[in-house]
């Protein structure tokens, strides 16, 4: 259970840095394959399914609600130490992912998705460069439904390996928007402000309906996908991880670079990996 719950803080946590995947650090610790069955067999495999997903969202919701301001400010401070640490976490995971394909021979069939998929997550990142702008969020009918979309399209990319749902947010125009509303929905709550908490659920509520219904849709898909071709699909899988710290150091400012940072970087990088190889596995 702590376990579980230790990893789901871990698929939290990337879920809320621009370049980091969700999808990927589900895959580095092993995750992926039965958070899939377990979403898409909700209806027929009730209790064994909430045995799993219940500690992971838990876990999740943890980190993103508590530490979104932790990284908020470790990434304005501290963005080569502190991606350098992601970069290990997404690295660490490239031992299980091979696992996978063990033993199958080498194709230009499945090389061709691991190259594209390493272009696409590539793209994202140098297009990303442009992304973060203020969102209109204002409560009219055409704004739900766009929080409602942009929730379905940033869940189905945090359930894809390697492909960043922040990012995607960033692209849209929301990430900025989201995190600062997350944090002053939580100021509301701790404050015992109504007014506040109800406009900040006016944003939430359907982009958090949006994300539940992403999530489904994609994972449907994801299944389908594995059912038909499994071994191709791993293949893109790790042309998208590594790819994710490419990108992310695509991302960084390099303002701030010294000996030091990178020193501090590599022992981050180092501290990454660790974390993966222990949360990763069955």
């Amino acid at each position: 259970m702590l376990k579980a719950v230790l990893q789901g803080i871990v698929v939290g946590i990337a879920n809320i840095i621009p370049g980091v995947s969700g999808g990927t650090m589900m895959v580095a610790m092993g995750l992926y394959d039965k958070l899939i069955h377990a979403i898409t067999h909700l209806k027929s495999e009730f209790r064994q399914s909430m045995k799993l997903l219940l500690p992971i969202f838990i876990g999740a919701g943890l980190a993103i609600v508590i530490l979104s301001r932790v990284f908020e400010f470790l990434l304005e401070n501290y963005p080569i130490p502190t991606n350098f640490a992601f970069c290990g976490l997404i690295a660490g995971s490239l031992p299980f992912i091979f696992q996978k394909v063990k033993g199958h021979s080498v194709t230009v069939g499945k090389i061709i998705p691991m190259v594209i998929f390493f272009a696409v997550v590539i793209l994202m990142a140098v297009m990303g460069e442009t992304g973060g702008k203020e969102a209109d969020v204002s409560f009219t009918l055409i704004n739900v439904i766009k929080l409602l979309l942009v929730g379905i399209i940033a869940a189905a990319t945090m359930v894809i390996p390697g492909v960043s749902g922040s990012m995607m947010l960033m692209l849209l125009g929301y990430y900025d928007t989201i995190l600062r509303t997350i944090n002053k929905f939580i100021d509301a709550v701790l404050s015992f402000d109504i007014n506040s908490i109800l406009v900040q659920c006016g944003i939430l509520i359907p982009f958090g309906i949006g994300v539940i219904l992403g999530i489904f849709l994609i994972a449907k898909l994801i299944e389908f996908i594995f059912m038909k071709a499994e071994i191709h699909a791993y293949y893109a899988i790790i042309g998208l991880i590594v790819a994710s710290p490419i990108a992310i150091l695509l991302k960084i400012d390099w303002s701030g670079f010294s000996v030091m940072t990178l020193g501090a970087g590599i022992i981050s990088f180092i501290a990454g990996w660790f974390v993966a190889s222990k949360l990763g596995g069955e």
